[in-house]
Parts: structure tokens; sequence; C-alpha cells
């Protein structure tokens, strides 16, 4: 069997999709390309999303690890963040999420690439901002 045959060989996002953007501009660092900065705040809020619906409710970000930066980004390109559960405590969630793109003007629509990944510690709060329980489902 060659490695083609096998579609383990051939990367693709894990999670859900949860956040689909376009990168602009205005998003760029002086380089030209995305800052890691702006891919960073749209992880994080993918992770808000998807930590969000399983505390059914308000959570922060108390710590983000393991995050690769795999390659840069064009303006035009459409990112998608994926995200993925992977462990519920009593009060926080432990979210990967991984970014995706598809660039601009590529002929190939179904194509896209891993840009970024990264594991992501959300908390659910309350009302006044303290942590709470997770709610069990």
């Amino acid at each position: 069997m060659s490695n083609v045959d096998n579609i383990e060989d051939i990367p693709s996002p894990v999670g859900e999709l949860t956040l689909k953007i376009a990168a602009t501009p205005q998003d760029t660092n002086i380089y030209g390309d995305i800052a890691g900065g702006w891919l960073v705040s749209q992880m994080d809020l993918a992770a808000e999303i998807s930590a969000g619906k399983l505390a059914k409710g308000r959570t922060a970000t108390v710590a983000i690890s393991e995050m690769d930066f795999l390659c840069p980004v064009r303006i035009g390109s459409t990112v998608g963040i994926y995200t993925h559960v992977k462990e519920v405590g009593h009060s926080s969630i432990s979210v990967r999420v991984e970014a995706w793109i598809q660039p601009p003007f590529e002929s190939d629509e179904q194509e896209m690439f891993k840009v970024s990944d990264a594991k992501f510690v959300m908390v659910a709060i309350d009302g006044n901002g303290r942590i709470r329980a997770v709610p069990e489902s």
C-alpha cells in the first residue's frame, strides 16, 4: 500500500469548526504577514466558544501552552479554527485548538494547511468573574 492510499497520511483538522474568518490587511505585521497575536486572539475566541458550550456560560482563559506556529498566514487566506475538548475538570476545560488556512487564489479550493495549534485551559466563571463549577452534562 502506498502512502497516498493511507488516509492517515493526509493531514486534516481535528475537532469541530468553531470559527471561520478572513485574514485582512489590517491584521498584518510589519512584514505584511498576518500577525501572530491576531491568530492567537482568534484561537482564544474559538476556545472560549467551545468551552462556553460545556460551561453553559462565561469562561476565561487561564493558560495557553504547547503553541506552535508552523507557517505564515497571507492576507486573503480563509482561517478556520477547529476545537476539540480534551478534558473537563471541576471548573476547568482543556481545549485543543488548531488553526488551518485555505490560501487565497488557490486552484484547489479544498486544500487547507495547518498553521498553528495550542492547548488552551479555560475556567468557568460566574457573573462576578469568580471561578465556578462546570455543570454536569
